[in-house]
């Protein structure tokens, strides 16, 4: 009998919360950024920073992610080796 690993979506709440913060975050930093007291190069400059900090934000996340998943992938697999391997010996 193979064990089920359970998988746990996020509520509602949760996904609300997350965009709202991440929305609420970069229109902060956007207007902060519009409304400095800087020449628009430096300005630009600064907007470039965030695009690139949100950018690289998103891509380690989903990295962080895909590694995760990969690992638990691999561990069920290893699982289900030793379980077969068990069950053909007749101990489980």
């Amino acid at each position: 009998m193979a064990k089920q690993i359970l998988n746990q979506d996020h509520s509602t709440a949760w996904i609300v919360q997350t965009w709202a913060t991440f929305v609420i975050s970069l229109t902060g930093m956007t207007l902060g950024i519009l409304n400095l007291p800087v020449d628009n190069w430096i300005k630009g400059f600064m907007g470039m920073g965030l695009t690139f900090t949100v950018g690289s934000t998103l891509s380690l996340a989903k990295t962080s992610r895909d590694m995760h998943e990969s690992k638990r992938i691999t561990s069920r697999i290893d699982e289900a080796r030793v379980e077969k391997i068990l069950s053909e010996h007749g101990t489980l």
